[in-house]
């Protein structure tokens, strides 16, 4: 069985409370990522996507939006899985709610990875490139 330690990212881009939404602007446009999880330390504490830094250009303007604190405008309450999660249970829980991506997190509350929709998509690329070679090499054993 799949579990979400197979495909996580690991050692996630973060960022902290207190830093400004030109570093999430900086993070969103040269990593081209959508998900910037917020951290105390190792603790998980939220979560800044794309979507919220927008949200807050549009609330407080261009100039006053790009200088919130991460911990001001980040989605505080979170669905996250751990490591050992399986996988198809944890990419239904995103389906189902419509998330593009789920902070892992150990028993403490560390964030130890990310599962976001690229690395579904990655997987399930790799997946059906082995059964289309397993199905060319059963193809080849038939004839």
């Amino acid at each position: 069985m799949f579990t979400v330690n197979d495909i996580m990212t690991r050692e996630p881009v973060t960022l902290q409370p207190g830093d400004d939404l030109v570093l999430a602007e900086n993070i969103f446009h040269l990593g081209r990522l959508r998900h910037l999880p917020v951290v105390s330390g190792k603790k998980l504490v939220g979560l800044v996507s794309h979507r919220d830094y927008l949200r807050a250009l549009a609330r407080y303007g261009e100039q006053r939006g790009r200088i919130q604190a991460a911990g001001d405008v980040m989605t505080k309450r979170l669905t996250t899985v751990k490591p050992e999660t399986p996988l198809r249970k944890a990419l239904g829980l995103m389906m189902r709610n419509k998330f593009g991506c789920l902070p892992v997190v150990d028993g403490k509350g560390a964030l130890v990875g990310i599962l976001t929709e690229t690395d579904a998509t990655r997987f399930a690329a790799r997946t059906i490139r082995d059964l289309d070679r397993i199905e060319e090499q059963a193809r080849a054993l038939l004839s």
